[in-house]
């Protein structure tokens, strides 16, 4: 927001395929109130910055660096083998789906065998060139007011997300769970298992709420959030953010009444416009801050009650 507490326009990089649905849709929501809506986000390119410092920015995924640099051309290697499958048009999906299962175990094992520390994951945060998108906070700021929880679902590893959030924000939420894979270190901070099932790209939806290990200890209770798979999935109102088509499945597994979905479309806009337009209630264009969702959820409740 601006000096005068003004959420800035953003409706020049705004694209709502369907007026009239958007509006019943929030309506919908906004009758039933915030105690039945839950927010579910996607981290990179989505809460983050797609362009950081006139380039291309880090993912939670890519910015980690080992103390072993052996170990970082290992993983390298496998994005490279593994990565063009991920997006093979011609592959079915329950292949695909044990190809991704085989490459985030192998990408695990090698973060295990190469001895990763907390301190590498700190340093690698420090290092990187990662950050939220304007409005972030004050889209957290508003729904956590209103206990409006937001899962942040990932296939990456919570535990830089959570460092990336602690380094950029400088402040946490009682509101905001991490959905990913989670570590597990020992007393000397190395990395030693994961905890919880695999979540990747092909199954990062509610059904990984029971699937993801639980938060760490020095993180504790307090949120009211370590707990809260059944509590979320009476939540039957859903925001979903995303920049990928594939995003709109992090819904899975919840029998939702309403979801209005937004979409971030941060490049190859000609191409994509017309399908991710018509997929996405709400479509964000050209790597645009967060002030248009802040903006929407200002809308369904002006005023905190």
């Amino acid at each position: 927001m601006n000096s005068h507490g003004v959420v800035p326009d953003v409706s020049k990089v705004t694209v709502v395929d369907d007026p009239a649905l958007l509006e019943e849709k929030a309506a919908a929501i906004r009758l039933a109130g915030p105690a039945k809506l839950q927010v579910i986000a996607d981290f990179d390119a989505t809460l983050t910055k797609y362009i950081v410092n006139g380039r291309r920015g880090d993912s939670s995924h890519g910015l980690l660096r080992q103390e072993n640099a052996e170990y970082d051309a290992k993983r390298l290697a496998l994005y490279q083998y593994y990565h063009p499958l991920e997006f093979s048009p011609s592959i079915p999906i329950e292949e695909k789906t044990k190809l991704m299962e085989e490459w985030w175990g192998k990408t695990h094992n090698l973060l295990i065998e190469g001895g990763l520390t907390y301190d590498s994951i700190k340093e690698s945060v420090a290092a990187s060139e990662i950050a939220f998108r304007e409005g972030v906070v004050e889209l957290f700021e508003f729904l956590e007011e209103r206990d409006i929880p937001v899962l942040i679902f990932s296939a990456g590893l919570a535990d830089i997300i959570e460092e990336v959030l602690r380094q950029k924000i400088h402040r946490s939420f009682k509101n905001v769970r991490i959905v990913s894979n989670r570590m597990e270190f020992n007393r000397d901070g190395r990395l030693i298992s994961f905890k919880g099932k695999l979540i990747h790209s092909l199954n990062k939806n509610e059904h990984a709420l029971d699937m993801a290990g639980p938060l760490h200890e020095h993180l504790g209770d307090s949120n009211g959030l370590n707990n809260l798979g059944g509590s979320v999935k009476d939540r039957t109102n859903v925001l979903l953010l995303g920049d990928h088509l594939g995003d709109l499945r992090m819904s899975d597994g919840l029998d939702y009444s309403t979801r209005i979905s937004v979409g971030f479309l941060n490049d190859n806009i000609e191409n994509n416009i017309a399908g991710y337009s018509k997929a996405f209630d709400v479509l964000y264009l050209n790597d645009a801050p967060m002030w248009g969702v802040v903006n929407l959820v200002s809308q369904l409740w002006p005023t905190h009650n």
